[in-house]
């Protein structure tokens, strides 16, 4: 039975990253001028949730380091509650990001050893709490050990009361392809949605089409399953009934953050529409049609300026930060 209302909280589990990327105006043969700004799939999950409205818990560990501060102080500045996460001695996760001439952006990382891996069962038991209608986690705090395999246990506990949303965000250049494949029927089972994207499929699902990989996740487990296919929208497929949701027109700057901004404002929307906090019973083709549609507003304002920067809630529009001059979307 899903539980009705707007302000209905969300938990976030997962790591923040410090994306880099290079300054070319300052940079020259002596040396390069980076510049560095806060991310990670499931931080920018938590902040663009925060900043449509909705309560956002984030459970993460913050490193003692300057990047940990940062991660702090973006999340905290958008309004997520902070107060389960945890204080860690280990250094933040950093990814050098290169953009493409189209704004894509592909990623080398440096995560050996790094906090947000380093889940103990105490630290999770801590931050357990039963009010969240959802709890969203995935990338690669979901796949990275130790913490990992303590994660996917907490996916089960928290299905007692809550809906469960993962998101793969394969990284295939930090962990193979192969443990993900290997983990994914387990993420299925736990999972009542499964966000993942065109390239992700490709990767987890080789020589599939998108709709037998649909299928093969609806049997798993996992009854509503919305890959993202970029300019092109998103496939919605709820236990085998499907639809293409198109994406509005938009000039893009960068897509980094584009797919978690999505997620957010599909949570969002399904939680405001009361269907977050169980099985997802309810909810019909119709109404996941209308939450992606939103969500795909909400990822194009994210695209429509540099870096993970998504879109705040202004009555009944999103508004990119304060600046008048900025596109608006209908919410």
């Amino acid at each position: 039975m899903a539980r009705s209302g707007s302000l209905s909280s969300i938990t976030v589990l997962g790591e923040c990253v410090a994306d880099i990327f290079v300054d070319p105006a300052p940079s020259g043969p002596d040396g390069l001028s980076l510049r560095a700004m806060p991310g990670g799939g499931p931080a920018n999950t938590a902040v663009a949730l925060a900043r449509l409205g909705t309560p956002t818990r984030f459970l993460g560990r913050f490193s003692k380091d300057t990047f940990g501060a940062l991660f702090r102080a973006r999340l905290g500045a958008s309004g997520v509650d902070l107060t389960a996460s945890v204080n860690a001695s280990e250094p933040s996760t950093l990814a050098v990001a290169d953009l493409d001439a189209t704004g894509q952006a592909a990623y080398a990382f440096y995560a050996n050893g790094a906090a947000d891996w380093q889940w103990t069962d105490h630290e999770l038991a801590e931050a357990i709490e039963d009010d969240a209608v959802c709890l969203h986690t995935g990338s690669l705090a979901l796949v990275s050990e130790p913490g990992g395999s303590r994660i996917e246990h907490h996916l089960a506990q928290a299905r007692e009361h809550a809906t469960v949303s993962i998101d793969p965000n394969v990284r295939p250049l930090l962990v193979p392809p192969s443990v993900y494949r290997e983990r994914l029927p387990r993420w299925c089972a736990a999972a009542d949605i499964l966000r993942l994207s065109e390239e992700d499929c490709g990767i987890l699902a080789p020589g599939a089409g998108l709709e037998e990989a649909c299928d093969t996740w609806h049997a798993a487990g996992t009854p509503l399953v919305v890959i993202t296919l970029g300019g092109r929208g998103a496939l919605v497929s709820l236990d085998g009934r499907r639809v293409t949701v198109p994406a509005p027109p938009v000039v893009i700057v960068d897509t980094v953050g584009a797919g978690d901004s999505f997620t957010a404002g599909l949570l969002h929307h399904l939680a405001a529409l009361g269907h977050l906090g169980g099985r997802l019973d309810q909810l019909t083709l119709d109404d996941v049609t209308e939450a992606c549609a939103f969500a795909a507003q909400v990822a194009a304002l994210t695209c429509s300026v540099s870096g993970a920067n998504p879109p705040w809630a202004d009555g009944s529009r999103l508004r990119i930060g304060a600046a008048p001059d900025l596109p608006e979307l209908e919410g």
